[in-house]
């Protein structure tokens, strides 16, 4: 335990503590000859795990790129992809919100054989397995991570061990009770080990307040303004609790994070507002109150401040698109 009574963590766990996913889908693959896909379910997380053969991801956007055996691939931001066995091979297919599949045209395709897990199958049990994993995470999912990742992170398998064995792929396809716990525990491991490999590489580029997390000052101020938002914060409490003057903590957290300490409170405040606000039974009141506004009044104006638009406009603009 920290002074403050705080667990200590180290900055990836910090990090990555906030990957909980519900409603995973995955897609298990069996593909040979010509094939390709197009995925377009929004999701902010997903990820490609090449068990065999090998594949092409050509984000939205960016450049193709081929993963291999044991490659795992991360996309991020909710942006369309296509995987493909070639570049230049037009989709068959395209997944949409909540796994289903349709046509390039939008013709429905057939429901998956079991309500958690869909499979396109393109014949053969020599070619390319791919497995494609698809989630909605939680509200406690932080912006941070997402802002962190690139539109695209290809872990090799030299790089970092991806957790796909032969009795969990058995185990993921398989038809029994819990299955949808099981799968989203899952994506869970899979994400996390895939992200502690990218976040360790050698060469690998982090963020300011990444690598602010470790510092004895900034770190541990950083870990009390995530655990309690809505705590009502102040450059003197915040100082008085690392044991540093206002000054030093305010020169310090600056240097480091790239903002004075209370403006990223306020930034993450919101940040987490907005995550709330997708949760359609959460009144604003008790968005306000879980994020330390005085009143749904003064939440509404620091978001229309923030993002643009109110929380109501926000909150239906999130409804349609994930529909």
């Amino acid at each position: 335990m920290d002074p403050m009574g705080l667990t200590s963590t180290d900055p990836l766990t910090d990090l990555l503590n906030g990957v909980r996913t519900s409603g995973a889908v995955f897609h298990q693959s069996s593909l040979t000859g010509s094939w390709a896909a197009r995925f377009e379910d929004g999701s902010p997380l997903a990820l490609a795990v090449l068990v065999r053969g090998s594949a092409w991801i050509t984000p939205q956007g960016g450049d193709p790129v081929r993963i291999g055996p044991g490659d795992v691939a991360v996309l991020c931001g909710g942006a369309p992809y296509v995987i493909a066995d070639d570049p230049g091979t037009e989709p068959e297919l395209v997944i949409r919100h909540g796994g289903r599949c349709t046509t390039p045209q939008g013709e429905e395709l057939a429901r998956p054989r079991i309500p958690d897990a869909g499979s396109w199958d393109a014949g053969g049990t020599n070619g390319t397995l791919l497995l494609s994993g698809l989630c909605t995470v939680d509200s406690g999912t932080p912006g941070r991570l997402l802002a962190a990742l690139p539109p695209l992170a290809v872990i090799e398998a030299d790089v970092g061990s991806c957790p796909v064995s032969r009795t969990m792929f058995e185990e993921i396809i398989r038809e029994e009770p819990g299955q949808r716990l099981l799968l989203d525990r899952a994506l869970d491991l899979m994400l996390i080990t895939a992200l502690r490999a990218w976040f360790t590489r050698p060469g690998a580029r982090v963020p300011a307040w990444y690598r602010a997390r470790s510092d004895p000052v900034v770190g541990p101020a950083l870990r009390m303004l995530h655990s309690d938002p809505a705590h009502p914060w102040t450059l003197p409490a915040l100082a008085a609790r690392t044991g540093v003057s206002r000054a030093n903590l305010a020169r310090r957290f600056a240097a480091l994070v790239g903002r004075p300490p209370m403006t990223y409170l306020r930034e993450q405040r919101l940040a987490l507002a907005a995550e709330l606000l997708r949760e359609p039974d959460t009144t604003l009141a008790v968005v306000a109150d879980r994020v330390g506004f005085a009143n749904a009044f003064a939440f509404s104006a620091a978001f229309k401040r923030e993002h643009g638009i109110s929380p109501r406009e926000y909150r239906t603009r999130e409804t349609r698109a994930a529909t």
